[in-house]
């Protein structure tokens, strides 16, 4: 039972603080679809994602009215297009129109993103990984809602190099093929290691093959609370403060357990988890990044700051398994600079670049993400900073992505605009030393060994 205390405390969070459901995500399995006719592989997917996500937007809106509660986002992951295609032996343009079909179909529910259009590569590839992949450009640009993920290495099978260096080719032709829109495409396309399977949050979110037949994830938010109450706190010492973090993201998190339970039960569909990562947007007072800055980092980016982000990350996590038994995804904290303010203006002003950012990733979930770079930026340049990313998560098992946005056409000091959650980027400086002749090597790095640990 909730004491009125309880309640007026949420609705201030709600209010004051920006507190809200960052996404409800279905995930829907797609593996019975399959067939080598593609007329017949495009019907099964559009009416099996209507059948199971036709309501899911109603149902969102109907619980945020309900509860009062602001469901920011509500996205479908499906079955990594890469498997259920495997059975078309035909041409790239039999990928490009299950793309479109994954895009109508997004359309038709009245989703915000839909996610899937993926393939697992980290030990090697097969046929249909290649045709997929080499299918993401275009896709991308021909559609709108679709996002695209490559999981290139895991902690036990290595990083395939091979698609390392293709995925940076990759990015780059994405760019370019979208250069209009400042390379939105990227913004919608991750290379991931140890890739979480019910992750709900875009564009990394597909439906993993160990999930049942539909699933219902949700993923939280809350940045603006834990400054909030890290404001009360202020001048005590660190136990006090991790404390402090902890409890509020025990509120938080029964917040996303209390919508994630309630859309699962109108939807007829089981709950599978919540994510705890507290995801920032671009609006003033809902950012991370001034989470670290309350601790008491000058700013963000500034000595203390990865000491600060492992204690969040460590703090957050602590707090929401208490509120929910079924904690999953990526359950970090994101940084990603285009959608936090703190951030952008940490680039800005020069207090942050790309390399403290990569040592950031080693404490907490995802990685690189929506980092813009200059457009002459080469594919080879790009492969090694994912190479980079991808050894940290497996070297320390956990989950690193990178996505990374080579700006067509700009440099450092100007920026990229893509509105709405996925905010501003400033074009961020990179070593123009190269590093081509490792990248041209191929091959797959081997997996670590763990029994020597130090």
């Amino acid at each position: 039972m909730l004491s009125p205390y309880e309640i007026m405390e949420t609705i201030r969070m709600i209010e004051k603080e920006k507190l809200d459901i960052r996404t409800i995500t279905m995930g829907i399995s797609l593996r019975d679809c399959v067939d080598p006719d593609i007329k017949r592989l495009s019907t099964k997917i559009y009416d099996k994602i209507i059948k199971y996500a036709g309501r899911l937007v109603e149902v969102g809106e109907e619980i945020e009215l309900e509860y009062g509660i602001p469901i920011i986002n509500k996205r479908i992951s499906v079955t990594p297009v890469s498997l259920i295609a495997e059975a078309l032996d035909a041409a790239e343009e039999d990928y490009l129109r299950i793309a479109r079909t994954l895009d109508q179909a997004a359309r038709e529910t009245g989703v915000d993103f839909l996610g899937g259009y993926s393939a697992l590569v980290h030990k090697g590839y097969t046929s249909g990984d290649h045709r997929l992949i080499n299918s993401i450009p275009t896709a991308l640009k021909e559609t709108e809602l679709v996002c695209s993920s490559v999981n290139v290495a895991t902690t036990r099978a290595g990083i395939n190099m091979d698609a390392v260096r293709q995925m940076g080719q990759v990015i780059k032709e994405t760019a370019d093929l979208t250069a209009v829109q400042d390379g939105l495409g990227c913004a919608k396309l991750v290379v991931f290691a140890n890739v979480p399977e019910d992750n709900p949050f875009m564009a990394g979110a597909f439906h993993g093959i160990g999930e049942g037949e539909s699933v219902i994830n949700v993923g939280i938010s809350g940045p603006g609370t834990v400054k909030s109450a890290l404001e009360g706190v202020k001048g005590e010492p660190f136990d006090v403060v991790a404390e402090t973090v902890k409890k509020t993201a025990f509120k938080i998190t029964r917040m996303g357990q209390l919508v994630a339970r309630e859309a699962s039960k109108r939807l007829g569909v089981p709950f599978g988890i919540v994510d705890l990562s507290l995801a920032p947007t671009p609006a003033v007072g809902d950012s991370v990044a001034r989470i670290l800055e309350e601790m008491g980092v000058g700013r963000c980016g500034a000595p203390g700051t990865t000491a600060a982000l492992a204690l969040l990350n460590d703090a957050v996590k602590k707090g929401g398994v208490m509120a929910s038994s079924h904690v999953g995804g990526l359950s970090g904290a994101f940084i990603p600079v285009s959608e936090d303010a703190g951030m952008i203006e940490a680039v800005e002003i020069g207090a942050l670049n790309i390399e403290k950012l990569e040592a950031m990733t080693c404490v907490c979930s995802v990685g690189l993400d929506m980092i813009a770079v200059p457009g002459k930026t080469t594919a080879e340049t790009i492969s090694a900073i994912i190479a980079d990313e991808v050894a940290i998560g497996v070297i320390n098992n956990k989950t690193t992505a990178v996505r990374i946005i080579p700006a067509p056409g700009k440099k450092v000091g100007e920026s990229v605009e893509f509105g709405g959650l996925l905010g501003k980027a400033p074009v961020m400086a990179i070593s123009n030393f190269p590093s081509t002749s490792f990248i041209e090597r191929g091959g797959r790095i081997p997996a670590p060994l763990h029994s020597l640990r130090n």
